[in-house]
């Protein structure tokens, strides 16, 4: 820790005022409104065992010496730019004050389709309206974005705003940092072996990267997702060339992704410019018109929706209406449980048995039609299940609810917008001021002290797990889930760049903590398997997207000593073995019930795939 001042002001990073952590800077309440980035210099110990990450902090830091003290004026408002330089004991400029943004959420989460529950594309397109009026002010000033991603735009309501402001181009100062996923292939070095910025970014690849986010928002895949495969293997190249070879999702020999709303909703003249440029390396504004003349609809007949002057789908019956109640496909016989034509929001298992909740014309429904309550569907909502009761929480208040009546309220913590609750069998844990609880029949019970504001925790039938992650700080820990104490000395892998996303599924015997970083221009994904003493079993690690068993961190589920990871073909298993992490066995039969975007849970009567309208349970001979 080093010291630092602010207008004079000498300022303590406190864990406590850590409110964002990216791969470059933490980032400090300073209350009033004013949040305080401080750069991470090479000593940081979360670039430990990293000699690039160090160098180029070094490199980062020196550049800003000057860059900052010329960072140009008349920015549109929605940039969230640097206002007084922070300083540390030699004064030089270690980092700098910047207005609050609260009640945000980064533009990643408007690509994900659970968050995207009960928000109409309407309103998406109103906030990628709002980003495109941004992008030009921000052109017309004389700056270029640079490294335009979706973690560095932060939405609130429809309005888009954009932050890491310290990091975009003007003058003399180029900003060599990139995405994989969204900067301009024609800036790259066309013989990588992925994308590599080899040239300054320019107000064209800024209009790039926001085509990117456009067609990911509207479709829910990348320009460049899904999977390659030629028909002759001969052709075959890595997943992370396929920019620089212009392979589209657009191409016949790349399966487009299951969970993908089909590209064909979209007018011919949007699909249009999309293949010109991330096909024909078409450059230029997005023109404002394609998101002006958008309009989404829902189809009377099927109930899709779609921005099309006809529905694309209505050629076809509906697929509830050609799905049989039990279908037996090899070794895997599936019988649909349950559908809905509304949304199902969560599914868990306890004492054997599934527990559902779904929402359907208003109101939100348990499993065998109860209502719990009504209202609308919330992406802020967290949901957790019991037996006999289900829990909603927005903000930093939960209410237990129980047919239709409200049975206890009560305070939590939040990080970020996320309530800090979980439910197993037996109980209720949530934070509430830094403290660990569990309930009982007479009350709280205390487990321990974590820190307010950045923990999160999971549970299972015997034990859960935690991590807390603030400045300098950063604790993985386990508790059994009867008994008060917390294991804080547990080791994982390491949490490098900007935590995009981390989740655990716990049987009662271990924990797999996955979790999703920004590092160095891609996204990174990795495991650790946890012993219930909380020693390290194996870990593992890949690139998001690569088509391996660890391309995506959620919807598996947990068995006593294995991991099932639902994909787009079919069902894998894998278990931790020696210190590394493995397939031992793939079920291509369950293929035509799964997606990459299932969610897996494992009842006393077979494996049940939880889909956004339908729960389907399999048997597996």
């Amino acid at each position: 820790m080093f010291d630092i001042w602010v207008g004079g002001k000498r300022q303590r990073l406190d864990p406590d005022k850590a409110i964002g952590k990216g791969g470059e800077a933490d980032v400090y309440d300073l209350g009033n409104g004013k949040v305080l980035k401080v750069f991470k210099r090479p000593d940081h110990p979360d670039l430990q065992g990293q000699p690039e990450a160090q160098a180029a902090a070094v490199k980062r830091i020196a550049e800003h010496q000057q860059k900052l003290r010329a960072f140009p004026t008349g920015l549109p408002a929605r940039v969230v730019a640097p206002e007084e330089l922070a300083l540390d004991a030699k004064g030089n400029v270690a980092g700098f004050t910047m207005r609050f943004l609260s009640g945000t959420e980064v533009l990643l989460r408007y690509t994900q389709q659970t968050f995207r529950q009960g928000i109409p594309a309407s309103v998406v397109v109103q906030i990628l309206k709002d980003m495109h009026m941004t992008v030009g002010a921000i052109h017309r000033a004389g700056v270029v974005i640079g490294d335009f991603n979706d973690l560095n735009v932060l939405v609130k309501d429809t309005e888009a705003n954009f932050i890491d402001a310290d990091s975009m181009q003007f003058g003399q100062y180029h900003c060599m940092v990139y995405t994989q996923r969204f900067v301009d292939p024609l800036l790259c070095d066309p013989n990588a072996k992925a994308p590599e910025l080899v040239k300054p970014h320019n107000k064209e690849s800024d209009w790039y990267a926001f085509a990117v986010m456009v067609m990911q928002t509207m479709l829910f895949v990348e320009p460049y997702g899904g999977t390659y495969k030629p028909k002759n293997a001969t052709g075959q190249i890595p997943h992370t060339v396929r920019p620089l070879k212009r392979i589209t999702v657009f191409n016949p020999d790349v399966r487009y992704p299951k969970p993908a709303i089909p590209y064909k909703v979209l007018p011919d003249d949007l699909l249009q410019f999309f293949l010109d440029t991330f096909e024909k390396d078409r450059r230029g504004v997005f023109p404002a018109r394609l998101l002006e003349e958008l309009r989404w609809t829902k189809c009377t007949s099927c109930g899709s929706d779609h921005a099309r002057h006809v529905c694309p789908n209505c050629s076809t019956a509906a697929p509830e209406a050609v799905k049989a109640r039990t279908v037996v496909r090899g070794q895997v016989e599936a019988t649909r449980v349950f559908w809905t034509s509304g949304t199902i929001l969560r599914a868990d298992v306890h004492n054997g048995h599934v527990l559902w909740l779904y929402h359907e014309n208003g109101a939100f429904k348990r499993e065998g039609g109860v209502k719990v309550a009504d209202g609308a569907i919330d992406p802020h909502i967290r949901y957790r299940l019991r037996q006999d009761s289900t829990i909603m929480a927005k903000g930093s208040m939960a209410v237990r609810l129980q047919s239709g009546t409200v049975k206890d309220k009560f305070d939590v913590d939040v990080l970020g917008q996320l309530p800090v609750l979980d439910t197993n069998d037996s109980h209720t844990y949530w934070t509430h001021g830094g403290v660990l609880y569990r309930d009982e029949k007479w009350g709280r019970e205390r487990i321990g002290e974590v820190l307010a504001g950045q923990t999160m925790v999971w549970v299972g039938p015997k034990f859960g797990f935690g991590l807390y992650r603030a400045g300098q700080l950063t604790v993985t820990f386990i508790f059994n889930t009867e008994a008060s104490g917390i294991n804080d000395t547990v080791k994982t892998h390491p949490i490098r760049g900007k935590l995009i996303d981390a989740t655990c599924v716990i049987s009662d015997s271990r924990a797999w903590f996955l979790t999703s970083t920004q590092e160095g221009g891609k996204t990174v994904n990795r495991c650790s398997v946890i012993k219930e003493d909380g020693t390290l079993e194996a870990s593992a690690e890949a690139e998001a997207g690569d088509g391996s068993w660890l391309s995506s961190i959620r919807g598996g589920c947990a068995t006593r000593q294995a991991m099932l990871i639902p994909t787009d073909q079919g069902i894998i298993q894998v278990k931790a073995d020696q210190g590394k992490i493995s397939i031992v066995k793939e079920f291509p039969d369950t293929e035509p019930f799964v997606d990459s975007v299932s969610k897996l849970v494992v009842g006393s009567d077979g494996l049940y795939v939880v889909g956004s309208k339908e729960i389907t349970r399999l048997v597996i001979k």
